[in-house]
């Protein structure tokens, strides 16, 4: 009996220093605190859409670019955000004014949803953690992602997972088609453009002081599997800053991520960091874009999200495959070795792959025309909300009842 009762005292002071923990300011932001809105439970959603991003706030990177379009959709279908993460949940709701909420375990989920009407799911990750929204049946779910790109993470068979995808350009559909087996891409994706671009504030450049054309150099993270690990840092972070300096002014714009996996990861990035002219951390991406006159990037988002400026991109050769691409076999791969400041000079000053490149918008990214990809996203969850509401009547009369 003494025994069980020291197992208890021991598991109740565990609880308690838990608790502590995850109400102080030592709590990492990459590790969920789990404090729920105790107001909320037992109240139903009188939204009928639901942002799910149970991802800590260090991935708030990928919710951000979302934004514009998640409030022009609250407009004319109010949607509610949920979070596992209360400080996520703050920021998301000063930033956005979104209805936020916090709830810390799946059975909180689970009892408000059986109160609500909730039609559609939105994702913009692929968290394991999500599945615990997936699970209901009485709800459409819908992949957003955060940002098309050639990385393999965009072709994962993850999205089998979802009713549908909304992609941005036929490349993406191409893509997905291609490398994901046993999946009918096509009639599981909705191409919309890209929202996130509209929601971009117009913005002048910054000319360099002195005269100098700028490089921006805005590497992606090492990321957490082997196989898509895109980074440069490590391949050409310190040997290009160093190259493009000082006839460049070199903006380094690092991935909110960098070193989260390799410590020499970080190191590599410490030392560009001190290198570089300019270290964009708290610079809109906007702002970076039209401070710069190239880009070096690695197979990433970024090279989509650069393609309608026009300016000459170049990018990092990857020691990993990435899917068949058409941009890639147009856009010149800098490979470790290269002589990097002579291949800069040539892009600034001819830039011969522009028109190749310019050709690729429409692909990649849809009718760019403002607001057109915002309008798409909303006629497009409303569409999946129709379809919704049909099925989800007929499936009641078979006896479902969403659990």
């Amino acid at each position: 009996m003494a025994s069980e009762a020291r197992v208890g005292l021991v598991r109740r002071l565990q609880l308690w220093a838990i608790a502590r923990l995850r109400r102080s300011r030592f709590l990492p932001v990459g590790m969920p605190d789990k404090l729920t809105d105790e107001a909320r439970l037992g109240t139903p959603f009188t939204q009928q859409v639901m942002l799910y991003f149970p991802t800590p706030q260090d991935s708030l990177y990928q919710l951000r670019p979302w934004y514009h379009a998640l409030k022009a959709l609250d407009e004319v279908h109010p949607i509610v955000c949920v979070f596992k993460d209360s400080r996520t949940a703050r920021v998301v709701r000063a930033e956005t004014g979104l209805d936020c909420v916090t709830l810390a375990r799946y059975g909180q989920l689970d009892e408000i949803l059986s109160l609500s009407d909730v039609k559609l799911a939105l994702y913009v990750n692929h968290d394991p953690i999500n599945f615990e929204s997936l699970r209901f049946t009485s709800l459409v779910h819908v992949y957003l992602g955060h940002g098309d790109s050639d990385k393999g993470v965009s072709v994962s068979n993850q999205v089998k997972a979802y009713d549908w995808c909304f992609l941005a350009g036929q490349a993406a559909l191409e893509r997905t088609a291609s490398a994901v087996m046993l999946y009918d891409a096509a009639a599981h994706s909705v191409l919309i453009g890209q929202p996130q671009l509209d929601g971009a504030a117009a913005v002048t450049g910054t000319p360099s002081p002195d005269g100098r054309q700028t490089v921006l150099y805005a590497p992606t993270w090492e990321a957490s599997q082997p196989s898509v690990s895109y980074g440069s840092l490590e391949t050409h972070g310190e040997a290009l800053v160093r190259a493009l300096s000082p006839a460049y002014r070199v903006i380094y714009r690092p991935h909110p991520l960098n070193g989260v996996i390799r410590p020499s990861y970080a190191a590599a990035d410490a030392i560009v960091r001190e290198l570089a002219d300019r270290v964009d951390t708290d610079v809109t991406l906007e702002q970076s874009f039209a401070d710069a006159d190239l880009l070096v990037t690695d197979v990433s988002a970024v090279t989509l999200t650069w393609l309608p400026t026009g300016k000459p991109l170049l990018v990092t050769q990857p020691l990993v495959a990435y899917p068949p691409s058409r941009l890639m076999d147009v856009v010149p791969l800098l490979g470790p070795s290269d002589d990097f400041a002579a291949v800069v000079s040539e892009h600034l000053s001819a830039d011969p792959t522009k028109a190749d490149r310019d050709a690729l918008v429409e692909h990649y990214l849809g009718d760019p025309t403002p607001g057109v990809a915002t309008a798409r996203f909303i006629a497009a969850c409303e569409d999946v909300m129709a379809i919704r509401d049909r099925e989800w009547a007929a499936a009641k009369t078979r006896g479902a009842n969403g659990i």
